[in-house]
């Protein structure tokens, strides 16, 4: 495979690989800390690190000497380093498992590892079971039944890679199909064009007049760790990382149809295929045909689109492909116009270093300003997120000072004042209501107390949009795809007390949360409550993480005046500055909260 150069992402995760295997095999302590620094000042840093490596620099970079600064350079040129090998080579594969879990650190594993030979998540299952966890400090019964629970959800997450992993794998392949023999057009498809939030396989369509020599060297992809299947126009793969990937070569006339094949969900397809035969035609994996004298005959087209016009469609949006109502809606002709990239305005949750963010308030606006944002509200933690650094009432006032003052001398994009507050667990907010009445906005989340019963956390969140202050619900479900699943929730009911109270709710965009999922931000629209797509970002990197969020919202089929951060500024802060009962009645008229004559 194609080696690309790491990114300040992915050397920052090597660095910290290594601080993990420090701390399980109980190396000193302080050797890993110096690792976990450096790896976090890397994915902070706003220089891309290879740039800084060709210019010799990087121990400009905080906490980064001469030493890791020689690791970066070999990870820079391998994507790898010596040392993180040789610490893998101590631990058995399924000990860095165990690190999957929530709440298990480096430190813990260590003390399941070396005390009692605990060296993968079977390992862990049986000494739950047998009552043997308990016997290490801290640990008690019931955090015994608690990683029981938490190993079985997380063997039913395995079986899917969450959307960007899967698309980074995706984007080497395809980068590589690039070079294969007599490939004219490839392109991914599958589950990952159409943007779904996990991805169970890559799906890989080619077009070539030489198919058995384009599955030859997919299967001999240096990042092919085992060939699954081998035909003549086919394979399947399964990469390093676990992830399967499939092939399929077709005949270039046929390779729209197929993309398109292969793109749609098997409902969709069925769908497509029903309405293909009423034309006279026959659509499958092996293109589009009219049956004439008892043969069928291709059908060639140009690309996707008149596969679609064909059938008496027009083009639908790859996210939609799944059944849920997009053919009757192109037969009708009421397709949504989806929400792209160009329409997003700003952004309504960021963090700085004032709390757990890893920039300034100047860096974050420098790159909001490089993303084209009209506006930037800075929304650090409150107090309760301790391990954030979550700023008190006296500091946050001194933010929002800070930030008034930088609105005159940086300009645009325009800063707003604003908070992310946590919930508490009886549904109070972690600041004082007439500290809040002074920001622009305030974003509301649960970041604690995730094993509340079902009926408990609909309470607890539906209390805090009740709050006249909170503006936005962030992160509604609590999830971290492939670590820890939503918590319990009656998802209905929160979205329903968001249209009643006026409150918006947030698609946060981070490529670990995808939080609201497509189907509840569907579901969020159909009761007429106003979203925002956040990116949580916490350096400036992160605001990349927009277009995941965007996929989220395009398969929810939102369309963007729904979304207030595609907003103008000044009707974003006359929306903010109505009162909350405001805002609700418009949006149950059908207005937006922004403009009185908006549908």
């Amino acid at each position: 495979m194609i080696h690309r150069t790491p990114d300040n992402r992915q050397v920052a995760a090597v660095l910290a690989a290594i601080a993990d295997l420090l701390e399980i095999l109980g190396d000193e302590s302080r050797r890993a800390a110096t690792y976990r620094r450096a790896g976090q000042a890397v994915g902070a840093h706003p220089e891309p690190v290879a740039v800084l490596a060709a210019q010799d620099r990087l121990t400009t970079i905080p906490g980064v000497g001469p030493t890791i600064a020689a690791r970066i350079q070999e990870i820079l040129a391998t994507g790898t380093c010596s040392l993180l090998e040789e610490l893998r080579s101590r631990v058995p594969p399924g000990v860095l498992d165990l690190l999957q879990l929530p709440g298990v650190g480096p430190r813990t594993v260590h003390r399941l590892y070396s005390e009692l030979g605990i060296a993968g998540l079977d390992d862990l299952e049986e000494a739950a079971r047998a009552g043997r966890l308990r016997a290490l400090p801290g640990m008690g019964e019931r955090r015994e039944r608690r990683l029981l629970e938490e190993v079985a959800a997380l063997r039913r997450r395995v079986l899917r890679v969450p959307l960007a992993a899967a698309e980074a794998a995706g984007l080497e392949v395809l980068e590589a199909a690039a070079s294969w023999p007599g490939v004219q057009q490839a392109a991914l498809a599958g589950s990952l064009r159409r943007g779904c939030d996990t991805v169970g396989d890559i799906d890989l369509v080619c077009a070539s007049t030489r198919p058995r020599e384009v599955v030859e060297a997919f299967c001999a992809l240096p990042g092919a760790a085992e060939v699954v299947e081998r035909g003549a126009a086919a394979a399947v793969i399964r990469l390093a990382g676990g992830i399967r990937c499939d092939l399929q070569v077709a005949d270039p006339a046929a390779w729209p149809a197929a993309l398109q094949y292969y793109t749609g969900s098997i409902r969709h397809n069925e769908r497509l295929t029903t309405l293909a035969r009423e034309q006279g035609l026959e659509l499958g994996p092996r293109g589009l045909f009219k049956p004439a004298g008892g043969a069928l005959l291709p059908v060639r087209v140009p690309d996707e689109e008149e596969v679609y016009s064909l059938l008496g469609l027009p083009w639908i949006p790859p996210e939609l492909r799944e059944d849920a109502g997009e053919v009757e809606a192109a037969l009708a002709g009421n397709l949504p116009a989806l929400i792209a990239r160009e329409h997003i305005r700003g952004e309504l949750h960021c963090h700085s270093n004032w709390s757990d963010g890893r920039a300034s308030i100047e860096e974050m606006h420098a790159a909001a300003a490089a993303a084209g944002y009209e506006y930037l509200a800075v929304t650090d933690h409150s107090p309760l997120v301790v391990v954030a650094n979550g700023l008190d009432a006296d500091r946050l006032r001194r933010q929002v000072h800070v930030i008034h003052e930088l609105r005159e001398r940086l300009g645009p994009p325009w800063l707003l004042t604003g908070v992310e507050v946590d919930i508490r667990g009886d549904g109070s907010l972690d600041l004082p209501s007439d500290v809040l009445a002074e920001l622009d906005v305030v974003v509301a989340s649960v970041h604690s107390r995730f094993n509340l019963k079902r009926d408990e956390m609909t309470r607890r969140i539906i209390a805090a949009l009740e709050h006249p202050h909170v503006d936005i619900l962030a992160h509604p479900t609590g999830r971290i795809l492939g670590r820890r699943d939503p918590y319990e929730v009656d998802i209905d009911a929160v979205l329903e007390a968001a249209a009643r109270t006026g409150t918006v709710v947030e698609i946060n965009a981070s490529p670990e949360r995808l939080d609201l999922c497509d189907v509840h931000v569907r579901r969020a629209r159909e009761l007429g409550v106003l979203l925002v797509i956040n990116t949580d970002a916490h350096a400036p990197g992160h605001f990349d993480h927009l277009r995941y969020g965007i996929t989220v919202a395009r398969r929810g089929w939102v369309e963007a005046g729904a979304v207030i951060n595609t907003w103008p500024l000044e009707r974003l802060r006359a929306f903010l500055s109505r009162p909350k009962a405001e805002r609700a009645a418009l949006a149950a008229a059908g207005h937006d909260a922004g403009e009185e004559d908006s549908p």
